[in-house]
């Protein structure tokens, strides 16, 4: 596994390294990521546990799945985290799930230009 956001080599596990099914599936991700964090607040505002779970799951298997470990890892982190009764520790998840967002985000930006 690599220092960047987003582990290639896993990607190609699947795509068979078709930089064009690449570009594709991340830029699904990319589209849906900055929509399912900023869910999250939402989910905080109305203090919704079982969605907050539902959501940082997706975000989880998403992430892991296109080789963002480290966002996949923040979002398992979220997972268990109550929004009603933790809602600091809420606040915490949603801003660290941002940053790995948009480092991925800015990774996939930079994958697409040199594609």
């Amino acid at each position: 596994m690599s220092d960047a956001p987003v582990d290639l080599a896993h990607l190609a596990r699947y795509t068979g390294g078709d930089k064009t099914l690449n570009a594709e599936i991340l830029k699904l991700f990319d589209g849906q990521v900055s929509d399912m964090v900023g869910q999250l607040l939402g989910l905080l505002e109305a203090r919704d546990a079982r969605k907050w779970r539902e959501v940082t799951h997706t975000i989880k298997g998403a992430a892991r799945g296109i080789g963002a470990f480290a966002m996949g890892d923040a979002a398992a982190a979220a997972e268990p985290v109550d929004p009603a009764t933790s809602p600091d520790r809420a606040v915490q998840v949603i801003e660290t799930l941002r940053v790995e967002g948009e480092a991925v985000q800015q990774f996939i930006a930079a994958y697409l230009r040199a594609a």
